[in-house]
């Protein structure tokens, strides 16, 4: 099986032998192919097949009433206790509504509510838990804007989108409970599929990949065909390669390096890279709060790649980026 990864330049000074990357304004003339058994090649855009040069190309669909054609910014609000980076700030309902308000007054296009910390070697947390946590504050933010619910558990989902949240965005893609696949189809909410290497108190025990670019597209690639074979419209699913998730740093870096492979996939893509530790391992910043900078610089790196939404913990900050580059486009 071939692989094609486009080469990508980024502003709207198009040329014309150049085709866009999803209808945005990243673009590219040339295309790194890809193989498990061979060297990698540069080939021109005559050489890809059409259906990946389409779904690579082809302008994205509103996902959840969100244009495509712009960047978006997705604020992480942790109603959880332990959270890699604000575990415990949150905690209180109304702490967490003040603080989603405020994400959507500073820019927020979708506030990410979760109750259960999927950093590494997090705790098991129970649906009676995790719905008492993150429950009253969906219902008090999903009157103000786009909620997604930060949950592997198909209860928790459901009694979300009953509540008005509109994005499913689930760390295993659908595979930690059985029934998930069933609730999205039903509720007709949009989806992140993310990957993740093992759950949470696993997956950073020496993780390991063939070829962690290629691996992480065939999974995402697989569960998007899940989706749509249980009926699920392609203009509501997006993936998220899942930076941190069983990862190593030099894992991540090649994910980073090679994200517009994703593009293949014909989805719009979420990059989660907030305040990892590979940012803090590289830029030299144990504290989590010390990690805006290299956090915005990888952040705008994938927007230069052609993505399209950012997973942040600092939405004013980063709002604020991601207006001056795309001014700047």
């Amino acid at each position: 099986m071939n692989y094609y990864r486009p080469i990508v330049s980024y502003g709207k000074n198009r040329p014309k032998h150049a085709m866009p990357i999803a209808g945005g304004n990243a673009w590219f003339s040339e295309v790194e192919k890809l193989s498990r058994n061979e060297n990698s090649t540069i080939i021109t855009l005559k050489d890809v097949p059409g259906d990946i040069l389409n779904n690579i190309t082809r302008k994205r669909s509103n996902f959840s009433d969100l244009s495509m054609s712009n960047a978006h910014v997705m604020g992480v609000l942790n109603v959880t206790p332990d959270s890699f980076s604000d575990g415990g700030q949150h905690y209180d309902v109304d702490i967490a509504v003040r603080r989603g308000k405020e994400m959507l007054d500073e820019g927020a296009s979708i506030v990410d509510i979760g109750g259960e910390s999927t950093r590494p070697g997090a705790d098991f947390v129970d649906r009676f838990s995790e719905l008492n946590r993150v429950s009253p504050v969906v219902d008090a933010l999903a009157k103000l804007g786009i909620i997604s619910i930060d949950t592997r558990k198909a209860d928790v989902a459901r009694e979300a989108i009953s509540q008005g949240a509109k994005i499913f965005n689930d760390v295993s893609a659908l595979s930690f409970d059985p029934r998930s696949l069933n609730v999205l189809a039903e509720s007709g909410a949009s989806v992140c599929l993310m990957h993740a290497s093992g759950d949470p108190q696993t997956m950073q025990d020496n993780p390991t990949y063939d070829d962690v670019l290629l691996d992480v597209y065939d999974f995402l690639m697989s569960r998007v065909e899940l989706c749509l074979q249980a009926g699920i419209d392609l203009s509501k699913i997006s993936i998220d390669p899942g930076i941190g998730f069983g990862k190593t740093i030099e894992h991540n870096l090649l994910l980073i390096k090679g994200m517009s492979l994703f593009h293949g996939i014909g989805c719009p893509i979420l990059l989660g890279v907030s305040r990892k530790r590979f940012i803090g391992e590289i830029g030299k910043a144990q504290n989590t709060a010390d990690r805006l900078g290299g956090s915005i610089a990888v952040g705008l790196e994938g927007l230069r790649q052609g993505v399209q939404m950012l997973r942040v913990h600092d939405v004013r900050e980063t709002v604020q980026a991601v207006r001056l580059f795309e001014a700047m486009a």
